[in-house]
């Protein structure tokens, strides 16, 4: 096991997706591609390299790669010092181009840009301090945000419960703690007895990699499956419920995730088991009308055509790789948010819990 090289890592664990250095000179980032094998932070100390870190998903998950994108602001902060305001601009546009799907990273972008068109005219170490404030409350925000919801969404997970997860919506995905896997840590922290069925989710494995690394080390049963079996469990009753995270949800409830979620829902539905999303406010994306709106981001083939550097297709066959896909608003149970549960997924309900005011400087509400 790695030590993780921050001295107070706001994560609260013993590693995380994303942290700044106390000198704010420095983006740690743990690369999740070499694990389970390897951890490995890398040390990224300009924005750029912190945005090809994000699209080479080195970090990945909608509320890590936002909270890694205000810590890359801060990076570019740091190199401003002809032009202000022209190169934060620039470095925002280069950081939003990164994922277009996750609306976490233009979230966190905006408000950074908001910021330093404020401190236009103010002193260098001023403008610095202030965009690393800021991206550190962002990320304390995100992990309390991760902790409430998961005790909302413990509340609808039965004692004994088997949950199916898709992807990797844990500690790792998020400034700590986690989302969906939030609310398996919250049931298990409340001492129900739950075990985890775990996709392992194309095309990066991260469901197998990254999921069954966090519960496994959390030591929460957990059995990885191949994506294609979670429908036969589902309707021979070996599944209680289906908890996922998304990368942005669409005003009229819509959501986008991990590819391979939408025949999860259809199933979930057809069988009557709960299908249920754990995601932050930040993921809700008011400016989007429906699903249809929302961004797909392709990959690159050889995600899908290469294993470990080898070809494991027919040469000359092309792969077809889009990142995610949209489930229905009528296909989710409910949506499990900091400031409340969502529930049934509409946009009149949705929009209401969005624009609740906790007036809490967490974004917490006990």
């Amino acid at each position: 096991m790695v030590k993780l090289p921050h001295p107070d890592p706001i994560s609260g664990a013993d590693y995380s997706a994303a942290e700044l250095t106390p000198d704010d000179a420095t983006l740690l980032l743990l690369d999740q591609r070499r694990l389970p094998r390897e951890e490995r932070y890398e040390h990224v100390s300009e924005w750029q390299a912190a945005a090809a870190a994000i699209q080479d998903m080195i970090v990945r998950g909608a509320p890590a790669i936002g909270i890694a994108a205000a810590y890359a602001m801060v990076l570019a902060a740091r190199q401003a010092r002809t032009d202000y305001w022209t190169e934060m601009v620039a470095a925002g546009a280069g950081l939003r181009a990164a994922r277009p799907t996750a609306v976490n990273l233009a979230w966190a972008v905006d408000q950074c840009l908001e910021l330093a068109r404020a401190h236009r005219a103010s002193a260098y170490v001023d403008r610095v301090d202030a965009m690393a404030a800021l991206a550190r409350s962002i990320h304390r925000d995100d992990v309390a945000a991760n902790r409430h919801m998961g005790r909302l969404g413990a509340g609808y997970v039965p004692d004994g419960a088997v949950v199916l997860t898709h992807c990797n919506a844990g500690a790792l995905a998020t400034g700590g703690y986690g989302t969906a896997l939030g609310v398996v840590r919250a049931a298990h922290a409340a001492g129900k007895q739950v075990r985890v069925l775990a996709d392992e989710t194309r095309p990066f494995l991260q469901g197998s990699r990254l999921t069954a690394w966090e519960l496994a080390r959390e030591g929460i049963p957990v059995t990885v499956i191949a994506d294609g079996a979670a429908g036969s469990l589902i309707a021979r009753g070996r599944v209680d419920l289906v908890v996922v995270g998304s990368d942005r949800i669409a005003r009229n409830g819509d959501v986008a995730n991990k590819i391979g979620t939408y025949p999860l829902a259809c199933v979930a539905k057809q069988h009557a088991v709960p299908f249920y999303v754990a995601a932050p406010v930040s993921t809700v994306d008011l400016g989007t009308d429906s699903g249809e709106a929302i961004p797909i981001e392709s990959r690159e083939m050889q995600e899908l055509t290469e294993w470990s550097g080898r070809l494991v297709t027919p040469p000359g066959v092309p792969a077809e790789n889009p990142a995610f896909d949209v489930t229905p608003a009528g296909f989710v149970s409910a949506i499990f948010t900091e400031r409340g549960v969502v529930t049934p997924v509409s946009a009149e309900n949705l929009a209401r819990v969005v624009e609740y005011e906790t007036g809490m400087e967490t974004g917490n509400r006990e």
